[in-house]
């Protein structure tokens, strides 16, 4: 069964730069949600293997989101995407749940690389 990805961004065009990114270079399905309430809704029907989760979004904080994720579907892993990387200590982002943290001013490639790595561990 091919793995799914679940991008979690409230900016369009952040979900559409690294949906084609991950699409280009991996042979996992893509899915989208526009935010934290969105991600943990979509997360029910899709089961993705993995979310590529934004940290500063309306309705539901990054790492909230993620702790609901982790604790309706534990085996999902969630790299956090994002501006903020300073402003998440790594004691904040280990009790969520985060399984890795790339910086959006890093850009696409480090992300494409973690979620790679990340999904080529659980086969």
């Amino acid at each position: 069964m091919q793995k799914r990805i679940l991008v979690v961004d409230d900016n369009q065009v952040i979900r559409l730069i690294v949906r084609s990114a991950l699409e280009m270079h991996t042979p996992f399905i893509v899915h989208e949600a526009c935010d934290g309430v969105d991600a943990v809704e979509k997360a029910e029907s899709l089961n993705p293997d993995l979310v590529v989760m934004d940290l500063s979004m309306p309705r539901m904080h990054g790492l909230d989101a993620t702790r609901k994720l982790k604790n309706n579907r534990p085996p999902v892993q969630v790299v956090l995407f994002t501006i903020h990387k300073s402003g998440v200590t790594d004691s904040d982002a280990d009790r969520a749940g985060v399984d890795a943290i790339i910086s959006k001013s890093d850009g696409v490639e480090p992300l494409v690389q973690q979620v790679q790595n990340l999904l080529e561990r659980t086969h």
